[in-house]
């Protein structure tokens, strides 16, 4: 039998820890608004993968929608952020990588909503550039 490879992660205070079972299908650094004043970060790092391949495994996060598309969750306890969905992407929901337990093991591949970058945060120059989703190209 072959043992299954999976990931877990979750909030500063352990009330909610989470569960992915498969690779991410995406990881990048969002620069927008949106993310920035969710999180209290200049720019936040995702993992995105599909909803099957994830699952809450203890607590239950409160759920907020920061815009008409959008549901994040967070722990009511200690306010760390923890997904993000759109309505428009139901085969995917973001993960915040600095929420995993190992989140070395995903670093980004790409920067996105740059043109929302705060100036005085540098970008990486090693990874592409999208003024806006990288979806929009």
């Amino acid at each position: 039998m072959v043992e299954s490879t999976y990931t877990e992660g979750g909030c500063l205070c352990g009330a909610i820890r989470y569960r992915v079972t498969a690779e991410p299908i995406a990881r990048s650094i969002c620069h927008c608004q949106s993310c920035r004043r969710a999180s209290g970060a200049p720019s936040v790092a995702w993992a995105v993968f599909r909803p099957e391949d994830f699952r809450f495994e203890r607590g239950d996060p409160l759920r907020f929608k920061s815009s008409p598309q959008v549901i994040r969750t967070f722990c009511g306890r200690c306010g760390t952020p923890l997904t993000y969905q759109h309505t428009g992407r139901p085969a995917a929901i973001d993960l915040t990588t600095a929420s995993l337990d190992h989140p070395e093991h995903f670093p980004p591949a790409k920067e996105i909503w740059t043109e929302h970058r705060i100036p005085w945060e540098r970008v990486n120059e090693d990874l592409p550039q999208f003024p806006r989703s990288s979806l929009d190209t």
